[in-house]
């Protein structure tokens, strides 16, 4: 069982969310943020994925153009904004748990870094 990806499998829906609470988001948007911070996913994987986010009540959307291209925008619904706060609940307590408190005891690939990846910024995302 490879743990690694597993949990990043886990991770795409909540950084979905996360960038739908901040504000509408696209599908080539939310490609390229994925592949910012090192997540390989197809269109085939992700649009199926924002359509169950949407059918479950998640996330909800509308039709837009852009550059005289159609396409669909996406943004956390209070439902979305709910599940999000519970599962940011449950990584800091994760994080608490499993993240080791001395820098000596960290991967020798992430010591003395504040951040391993890059953080986004909201350019373009509109």
């Amino acid at each position: 069982m490879d743990v690694v990806r597993e949990f990043l499998r886990g991770a795409v829906p909540v950084h979905v969310l996360h960038h739908a609470a901040e504000g509408e988001v696209h599908g080539a948007w939310m490609t390229a943020e994925l592949a910012h911070h090192g997540y390989k996913i197809s269109p085939g994987t992700l649009y199926p994925l924002l359509h169950r986010m949407q059918e479950a009540g998640l996330l909800a959307s509308r039709p837009d153009v852009a550059a005289g291209r159609a396409r669909r925008v996406y943004v956390a619904t209070p439902a979305g904004r709910r599940a999000l706060r519970e599962v940011r609940a449950l990584v800091t307590e994760l994080a608490g748990e499993v993240l080791p408190t001395k820098t000596s005891e960290l991967p020798d690939k992430t010591r003395n870094k504040s951040h391993v990846r890059k953080t986004s910024t909201r350019k373009g995302k509109r």
